[in-house]
């Protein structure tokens, strides 16, 4: 297949990314390879309207297929945040973890479920469709920090599915299982069962 851009900066975003599709197209670009400033605003409540909107976005700029997520981490003692604030809760990781555990201190295990949810944007600009992708993975915040892998909240995001923290998975296994992963597998699936359609931009 031809070229795809992903619609982000965020380096552990592009390589997660880069890994999932690699059999998909034959070149996947990031935001990273160009000096092109593009911005959007993500003003949405919703992650799917924010994913295509950044989708969109690129892919006309860039006249090539485009691909964008809007993910975000929901505790549900919280009332669903840092929810679609996730990547603005705090100016890095580090900070916005913090931030998290400390509004949880205090609260026991059983009420520190939490929903980590993926929607995946695919936008094709020379056929004007735009098609999104649905990821979850259910588990817990923890009390602190494991592992040294992944990025974002995944130190201290517990799946009792896998039994780990996100960050003790290794790449492989959370590219499958992460809920980005399972977005991705999805769309995987449909561009297998919809080669008419296809990514081919010809």
């Amino acid at each position: 297949m031809k070229d795809v851009i992903i619609a982000t900066t965020n380096r552990g975003k592009v390589e997660e990314i880069r890994r999932l599709l690699s059999d998909q197209f034959d070149e996947i670009h990031s935001l990273l390879d160009f000096q092109d400033e593009i911005i959007v605003n993500e003003d949405s409540p919703y992650y799917a309207e924010n994913a295509m909107k950044k989708a969109r976005k690129v892919g006309d700029h860039f006249g090539m297929p485009a691909l964008a997520d809007d993910s975000g981490l929901e505790v549900a003692a919280l009332g669903g945040r840092p929810g679609i604030h996730s990547s603005r809760y705090g100016r890095n990781d580090e900070e916005r973890i913090s931030r998290l555990l400390k509004e949880l201190e205090g609260l026991p295990w059983e009420t520190r479920g939490a929903a980590f949810k993926a929607y995946v944007a695919l936008y094709l600009p020379r056929k004007d469709r735009c098609y999104v992708f649905y990821g979850e993975l259910k588990g817990y915040i923890g009390f602190e920090k494991h592992g040294s892998g992944g990025f974002g909240y995944d130190p201290v995001f517990y799946s009792p599915e896998l039994d780990k923290y996100l960050a003790e998975l290794s790449t492989e296994e959370k590219n499958t299982l992460s809920h980005r992963g399972r977005a991705i597998a999805a769309l995987k699936k449909f561009i297998g069962n919809k080669k008419g359609l296809g990514t081919r931009e010809k």
